[in-house]
């Protein structure tokens, strides 16, 4: 059985979460000793994993069908995470939706990141198996050293009594971004970070607004990867998600993985997987989220951080690859 990735342009959103996610199905394959190809003009496979939603797709899945390969689409996306995004994002969500069921539709079947993923897409007009298997995290790399810590510290110039909240992503108001400053507002003796590419996120006015009148304790250091964001999630005093919809949430995992104590927000995509006061915490409004940074940081709640850890051990790249295999098996009977 030798199984066809594909990844279009990815050039441009390879520091996407759908990005890391394509490394992690090469790694969880590679782990599992499952065959694979990445070369878009290889014919010689059984099963296409398509990974995107852009038109360049539709030769390579016309190409799968007339070689008679099955197809599995790797349903990274959803019309619900697509609204409050990009700039214009809400105005083509409709459509959006359309193009989505008509890309998933041309698949024998779906594979999607989680239980409430899952059932966002049984909502949708599609009539094929839908298999909820996380996108993973590499524990064995998540595991920050203090080189790696010591790194991010210099880097930023983060003193020893810095209190410092972080999180990871695109610049959106669905990633929460727009909370995450104003929660900064209201605690200025701790220091904020949001490590995400700000051109890239082709900001909303709202959150163009925002970046015109950041407070002086936020700190924009752009997109970091490598030694530097695992050693900012092993310095952090919380690792601060207030995404308002996620089909997963990988930083999430990397955080979970490099023992970061988690703050999110309460969201139907951290159902069941995330339970507040177990392994995270869990707020809905910024005097919420304002009180909970407060209490974690001044050690007045239990940690969940090795609860926590167990989530990313449940979800490490060679039991993943595990249960892609499975999947494989049963396509490739179909």
């Amino acid at each position: 059985m030798k199984i066809k990735l594909y990844f279009g342009m990815e050039n441009a959103i390879k520091k996407s979460g759908i990005g890391r996610a394509f490394y992690h199905q090469k790694k969880a394959l590679t782990l599992n000793n499952i065959e694979f190809t990445t070369n878009k003009n290889d014919l010689d496979y059984d099963i296409l994993h398509i990974n995107t939603i852009y038109p360049d797709s539709l030769p390579i899945i016309k190409q799968a069908r007339e070689n008679n390969k099955k197809i599995i689409y790797h349903a990274h996306s959803t019309e619900e995470d697509f609204k409050n995004s990009f700039m214009f994002s809400n105005t083509f969500a409709s459509l959006y939706k359309k193009w989505l069921v008509y890309l998933y539709n041309t698949a024998d079947v779906i594979i999607t990141p989680t239980p409430y993923s899952k059932s966002l897409l049984e909502s949708y007009d599609l009539n094929k198996e839908i298999y909820a298997i996380s996108n993973g995290v590499d524990v064995e790399q998540f595991n920050p050293t203090s080189e790696q810590i010591n790194e991010f510290i210099q880097k930023f110039n983060i003193s020893v009594n810095d209190k410092l909240v972080i999180s990871v992503g695109w610049l959106f108001e669905r990633k929460g971004f727009d909370t995450f400053v104003e929660v900064a507002r209201e605690m200025p003796n701790i220091k904020f970070m949001w490590f995400g590419d700000v051109k890239l996120s082709n900001p909303t006015s709202k959150i163009k607004k925002l970046l015109k009148e950041l407070p002086e304790n936020v700190i924009l250091p752009g997109y970091v990867s490598g030694d530097v964001i695992k050693g900012a999630y092993g310095r952090a005093d919380v690792f601060f998600f207030p995404s308002r919809e996620e089909t997963e949430g990988i930083v999430v995992l990397e955080a979970l993985a490099c023992k970061t104590q988690i703050l999110l927000r309460d969201i139907p995509a951290f159902d069941p997987w995330m339970k507040d006061q177990i392994n995270c915490y869990k707020g809905k409004t910024n005097e919420e989220f304002i009180s909970l940074i407060q209490k974690i940081i001044n050690k007045e709640l239990p940690s969940t951080i090795d609860e926590g850890y167990k989530v990313a051990k449940e979800r490490d790249l060679i039991l993943i690859g595990q249960q892609l295999k499975e999947v494989y098996e049963k396509v490739e009977s179909l």
